[in-house]
């Protein structure tokens, strides 16, 4: 049954192997709330719901009598290097509240693990829309209403590339000149560490692609604070005007870096109306939807409202290597179950996503001449 509310429709009880002392929680957030968080309405023990839609870090619902709250804390398991900073996504959206209003507020960090286990934090609930694979009928948006959406998420990350880092505090939050070069590296060492063989969990090499993306990295065009998983179903929508953009979530792998990068991430995901049967089967979010732009028409739109002159050369790298990255964060999902770190059955879907996700990158690659 379709629904406008996220937590009927994507949140249940909590599994029991992410099960965690609840009063326990309730206890250390009464008296470890940042000072210019709200803490009214924060008596009892709240209910919890855990959020069943992610595959890497998790949320949950902190339902009081009269408010919501969102724990976010790492999955269990061995953990890629790097991964998983919950001081790092709070302290990004925290810092950039006043410069980006589209976060939700910060209400606490907690890096004493003896309370859960890890390090977790709590934010505020932003009470709106959060868009899966389609639109509901109900949001009452016709194809012109559709555009203006995929016109606003487009928008808001262009403002998102357009904020003064060092006015936010964010200078540290990244390495500086060299990002491109660092995630071809960065990323095809992931791949290769978490790379699963056998007949059973057995995936492909990548090692045609990664040669390729070596081969075709362009230079940096900016170093500007990006999202790293700009996505649809990370957007909450004005129930008032869902083409307005209340919050963004999951800043987990936020950064300084190339903002064309940023872009190509996103558009690993965009799944158009014309792709092939595999790539529609794994559509997550309603970018298939009439109004919505086709992948070209988002890096042109993109071009002309960031004023940023983007060769078709390199918008093939960067769609290229956000595929590859993609594969890579599927694979180091499936490295999991394929070790018995963890049990969802979900995530034994991920191998012929990373498999599928070879092939679409070696078939881009091969379809524009540059094939090894």
């Amino acid at each position: 049954m379709t629904t406008l509310d996220d937590v009927e429709a994507n949140a249940g009880a909590m599994r029991e192997e992410d099960a965690f002392d609840v009063a326990a929680v309730a206890q250390w957030l009464r008296e470890n709330a940042h000072p210019e968080a709200d803490t009214s309405a924060l008596d009892g023990t709240p209910e919890v719901r855990q959020f069943t839609g992610g595959a890497s870090n998790l949320t949950y619902l902190l339902r009081y009598p009269e408010r919501d709250l969102i724990l976010r804390r790492p999955p269990s398991g061995t953990k890629a290097k790097g991964a998983h900073d919950m001081r790092r996504e709070h302290d990004i959206q925290r810092a950039l509240a006043p410069h980006f209003p589209a976060v939700a507020p910060m209400v606490a960090f907690c890096d004493d693990e003896s309370v859960i286990g890890s390090d977790f934090y709590v934010m505020g609930r932003l009470d709106g829309i959060i868009l899966r694979q389609e639109i509901p009928p109900e949001m009452g948006l016709d194809e012109a209403g559709v555009r203006r959406l995929c016109e606003t998420a487009i928008d808001e990350l262009i403002a998102l590339h357009s904020v003064d880092v060092k006015a936010a505090g964010l200078e540290s939050f990244g390495k500086g000149e060299g990002y491109v070069r660092r995630q071809v590296e960065g990323w095809s060492a992931r791949y290769r560490k978490a790379r699963t063989h056998g007949e059973e969990h057995g995936t492909g090499s990548f090692e045609t692609v990664m040669a390729w993306l070596d081969e075709h990295q362009p230079q940096d065009v900016a170093n500007c604070l990006i999202h790293n998983d700009y996505r649809f179903d990370n957007f909450v929508l004005d129930k008032d005007d869902p083409t307005r953009i209340l919050g963004i979530l999951d800043w987990e792998m936020a950064t300084l870096g190339d903002p064309l990068m940023d872009l190509g991430g996103a558009l690993a995901y965009w799944v158009q109306a014309d792709d092939d049967d595999f790539m529609r089967g794994s559509r997550r979010q309603p970018t298939h939807t009439p109004g919505m732009m086709t992948r070209d028409e988002v890096w042109s739109y993109y071009a002309e409202k960031s004023g940023r002159t983007i060769d078709p050369k390199d918008q093939l790298f960067y769609e290229v290597f956000g595929l590859f990255r993609l594969a890579v964060i599927a694979q180091q999902i499936y490295y999991r179950y394929a070790n018995g770190q963890t049990h969802n059955p979900v995530f034994k879907q991920f191998r012929p996503m990373v498999n599928y996700l070879e092939w679409r990158c070696e078939k881009l690659i091969g379809a524009n001449g540059d094939g090894a």
